[in-house]
């Protein structure tokens, strides 16, 4: 590591970019180290499921930089009207590089269980079922939504073993890991509001790799800055399309797939 890296990461804190590293809860599977527990998390888990049936949105707010973030009444988040004629095709010059459509209108970015995630209006998700958002477009910029959406709130909610099998592509051992977790009561229901409202929407993402059946993403998040100079975290994520929708690989390293990036250059902006 150069001196310039060392000093880096020796000055970047918890603070804004928590949103990217505390991915290390869930995505290293089989380690479980929580940065906090709550025990209000059984009433969160209550409220949303009275609201769980609720359609339309609350009074918007900002996130910790000021940025606009709705609130779906349903908990859970409120898929937006699709229109797949808008899908980019590999035979599009931009089909790596161009963002889903309707993230930077009104709604494209909403709180679901604290974490602010992405619903575009051509990629998906196209609904919520049983509390998951799921159907996502098969292309880069279905893989990138499916991405965020599935990360952020795995980690705002833990405990949600529906959305780890379901969501997760994990072995029989991984799941074992995960339910032992669960039975010694380790996984928090809901995170608090002072771990998620670190969970803020992504500056920008790039497509590392694609295929049909695998997509390499990366997401940059902001930081504070070093020296005056702008820093993000870039966190790399793994998707597997399964089973007709796209599916979260965890890491299999137990280091945290991050790196920090002093420039946006190559990257797609929301």
């Amino acid at each position: 590591m150069s001196e310039k890296e060392s000093y880096a990461r020796d000055r970047v804190s918890f603070g804004v970019i928590a949103s990217a590293a505390v991915v290390v809860l869930i995505i290293v599977v089989g380690i479980f180290v929580f940065i906090g527990r709550d025990d209000s998390g059984s009433r969160g888990d209550k409220a949303a499921a009275a609201g769980s049936g609720a359609e339309g949105f609350a009074t918007p707010d900002v996130d910790i930089l000021g940025r606009r973030v709705d609130i779906p009444n349903n908990p859970a988040g409120q898929p937006l009207p699709q229109d797949p004629t808008r899908q980019r095709k590999p035979s599009d010059a931009d089909w790596l590089t161009a963002a889903p459509e309707g993230t930077t209108a009104p709604h494209g970015w909403q709180r679901v269980y604290g974490a602010s995630v992405p619903f575009s209006t051509s990629d998906g998700p196209t609904r919520i079922e049983d509390g998951l958002a799921v159907g996502y477009s098969h292309t880069p910029q279905g893989a990138v939504l499916a991405a965020a959406q599935i990360t952020y709130r795995l980690n705002a909610r833990p405990a949600d073993r529906d959305l780890y099998v379901r969501q997760v592509r994990v072995s029989a051992q991984q799941i074992a890991a995960y339910d032992k977790a669960l039975s010694q009561d380790k996984l928090p229901e809901q995170q608090p509001d002072k771990i998620t409202k670190y969970f803020v929407a992504s500056d920008a993402f790039r497509v590392e790799n694609y295929a049909d059946d695998l997509a390499i993403i990366q997401f940059a998040t902001r930081g504070p800055a070093v020296d005056g100079k702008p820093l993000w975290a870039a966190l790399r994520l793994v998707m597997i399309w399964d089973a007709g929708d796209w599916r979260l690989k965890p890491a299999v390293s137990t280091n945290a797939q991050t790196e920090y990036v002093e420039s946006l250059n190559g990257w797609t902006k929301w």
